[in-house]
């Protein structure tokens, strides 16, 4: 080849094929260095986004920083906790709270003063973070709540008997922990709360959660409309979803509990399939929208800790996740409220506590709801 035609190639002329190669051989070669020269041209372009940000990145990450509100168990708890076992394991309460002030109030979940942990569930999982339990309480489940300090100082004697979900609005989520460790004997190493507006938030920002439902769904207190199927739902219809009961089962709380969970395991499938650090707006938009809408403890209570606490995590695998309601009976006195049913209840909460096998006999509830 003559100077000037190497000089031609150079300024992005393009030679004459070679007729000696294959035509599919030259095109593979060609589709490879475009696709060198695109992969090139976006990690410039990522690497110029990032130096222009400069002085605004740590301005966001303070600003989606301070959004998560934390609270101190350890301080709010005191040392009548159970013991922690010399495990790697970890149990996390994740609470749904129902509250319909600030962003809640438009979004037609009913006018109900207060807040309550309309969603409790127990996550487990077990040394070698490979397979995950997770544990749903019923909210109508008659308990007994232990003496707690509440958010202003005051005191919250010890009571029986009383419902589940209220001990969230009488005291907070410090208390819904100390209820918990106190039910169950399971030490909780975190806590992570999310109310309507942010679980509604979170679905719209991943573009919408797939599930399937074997009967149709027709609930006019939730404003749920499914024919039976496989539905994909946005935000809105997501939060009806895991709130109706009037249109399964026996309309009751354990009737919805089944699609909870079953929302719960479509929704971690798809943020794990999905590839957020290839969408920098989708990634700071889910984290906009949860921030504002998490309370965590205090050893969550940040960005950074709660990516490295995900990335313990990466290795759970949502599909294989195991999703048991507490073992609960009808009350005798009153049987539009349940009570842990026993042996079961204390098997179950005796596996977790110990990170062993959850027998089988402790997974049967007496009431199934329907």
């Amino acid at each position: 080849m003559t100077h000037s035609a190497t000089t031609e190639s150079r300024r992005g002329h393009r030679a004459a094929p070679d007729p000696r190669q294959p035509e599919h051989g030259r095109r593979r070669r060609s589709e490879r260095r475009g696709k060198r020269r695109r992969g090139r041209i976006a990690l410039l372009t990522l690497l110029v986004l990032v130096l222009a940000a400069g002085g605004t990145g740590y301005w966001l990450y303070s600003d989606l920083n301070g959004n998560i509100e934390g609270v101190d168990l350890d301080k709010a708890l005191g040392d009548n906790r159970p013991e922690k076992l010399p495990t790697s394991g970890q149990n996390i309460l994740v609470l749904g709270s129902d509250s319909r002030s600030g962003a809640n109030a438009s979004l037609n979940t009913g006018k109900v003063s207060g807040a309550r942990s309309d969603t409790a569930l127990v996550m487990h999982i077990p040394e070698g973070r490979a397979q995950a339990t997770a544990i749903s309480i019923p909210r109508d489940t008659l308990v007994t709540r232990p003496k707690c300090t509440k958010s202003d100082g005051s005191t919250l004697p010890s009571a029986k008997r009383v419902m589940f979900n209220s001990v969230y609005s009488l005291a907070g989520p410090a208390c819904v922990v100390k209820t918990v460790e106190q039910m169950s004997g399971v030490r909780l190493d975190h806590f992570v709360e999310i109310d309507f507006a942010g679980f509604k938030g979170l679905v719209d920002a991943i573009g919408g959660v797939t599930v399937t439902v074997d009967e149709a769904i027709h609930d006019e207190s939730s404003g749920l409309d499914l024919e039976a199927g496989t539905h994909k739902l946005n935000g809105t219809q997501a939060l009806a979803f895991v709130r109706t009961r009037h249109g399964i089962g026996d309309g009751s709380d354990l009737g919805r509990i089944g699609l909870q969970q079953q929302f719960m395991i479509a929704l971690l499938s798809e943020i794990k399939k999905q590839d957020l650090l290839g969408s920098p707006t989708k990634a700071y938009k889910i984290a906009d929208t949860l921030t504002e809408s998490l309370t965590t403890d205090s050893e969550l209570a940040s960005l950074t800790k709660l990516a490295e606490f995900a990335r313990s995590m990466n290795g759970v695998d949502p599909s294989t996740m195991e999703t048991i309601m507490l073992p609960v009976k009808y009350d005798t006195a009153d049987p539009n409220r349940v009570v842990p049913a026993e042996p079961q209840a204390t098997q179950l909460w005796k596996a977790i506590r110990n990170d062993e096998e959850i027998p089988a006999s402790a997974k049967k509830s007496p009431a199934t709801g329907g």
